[in-house]
């Protein structure tokens, strides 16, 4: 197996990406081959102790900015590193991409070199949080801001496959992320989705709210891209503020800590599971192959468990999957 790595990607491209690819290939013995500027590339490469001979370089001539139109990338930036790296996967070289750049550009890349799955309108976002009772799949979160009910819909379908798959749960139940649990709450979007969810081929238990998605009683919820991601920055922003807040309040007294340094171990595990680098990136549902955005800000630490996660989704068929249930739903 080999995972493409945009490597000019990202906030701290290429630095942070080619360490995150050297832990991956320690770590895990992963075959990665990172695309980019092979000069720029190099150079990171040669900094470090353990680069190791089996990292591949990809030559590609451009590069793309967080803030530029994916359309523009589309049309004009063919030679652009998350191109190539989609390329790669088209072409048989490859078998995923990980990419922490311009996540529009990753997903519009995505669809015209691998194609959409039969049956999906928009691929979506698909993030994994740490619920109490177990892990809990949000879609969508960031691919589409704006979606129609169907589009909800195959979501709904996709993630339902994608935590048979992933999370091994035989029956998962699906819910739409509102403002209410009454099926009248929220706008014309959501309302239309629910009565369209009642007809669906999975465990519909209606509408849940967002203190509901860390719970585990609800293990697939589904929304538009933009209220996800809303939730998921919400979250991310939560969990470092109750960190600080915690360190900063187990440090007033001797006995804070004291029992700060007793529990010391179970904090650690706390914080570890709502890191987000822990879980590396989003998987890119509905196209013709393994694709996983992370973060722009994404530590070395978050792109080797992308990395890690790609394989995992790749030896999981979870593309094959997701095209073996939807046609059979159609």
């Amino acid at each position: 197996m080999n995972i493409a790595v945009d490597a000019m990607g990202g906030d701290h491209a290429p630095g942070v990406i080619v360490q995150g690819a050297l832990w991956a290939q320690s770590e895990l013995g992963a075959n990665i081959t990172l695309v980019g500027d092979q000069n720029l590339l190099g150079d990171e490469l040669s900094k470090r102790e353990k680069a190791g001979n089996s990292i591949q370089v990809y030559h590609c001539s451009q590069m793309v900015t967080m803030d530029e139109s994916p359309l523009r990338v589309l049309r004009q930036k063919k030679d652009a590193s998350i191109m190539v790296a989609f390329d790669l996967v088209r072409r048989g070289k490859a078998e995923a991409v990980v990419s922490a750049g311009n996540s529009g550009a990753t997903i519009g890349a995505a669809v015209l070199a691998l194609g959409r799955i039969r049956g999906v309108e928009r691929p979506a976002l698909a993030g994994i949080f740490p619920g109490a009772k177990g892990g809990v799949v949000l879609i969508d979160i960031g691919a589409n801001v704006d979606t129609t009910p169907k589009q909800l819909f195959e979501f709904a379908i996709m993630g339902d496959i994608f935590t048979r798959s992933l999370l091994n749960v035989d029956n998962p139940k699906v819910g739409i992320l509102n403002i209410g649990e009454e099926g009248g709450k929220g706008n014309e979007q959501v309302r239309v989705a629910h009565d369209l969810f009642k007809k669906g081929p999975f465990d519909f238990v209606g509408n849940v709210e967002g203190r509901d998605i860390f719970s585990g009683d609800v293990q697939v919820i589904v929304s538009d891209g933009f209220v996800g991601n809303v939730a998921v920055k919400l979250t991310e922003g939560m969990a470092e503020t109750m960190g600080i807040m915690f360190e900063r309040e187990m440090s007033r007294s001797l006995v804070s800590r004291l029992g700060f340094w007793l529990s010391r171990s179970a904090f650690e595990d706390f914080k570890r599971n709502l890191d987000y680098a822990e879980y590396g990136g989003a998987l890119l549902l509905g196209v013709r192959g393994v694709g996983v955005v992370c973060h722009g800000s994404s530590s070395p630490k978050a792109i080797k468990n992308a990395i890690k996660a790609s394989i995992g989704f790749v030896n999981n068929h979870i593309q094959d999957r997701l095209e073996e249930g939807l046609a059979k739903f159609q």
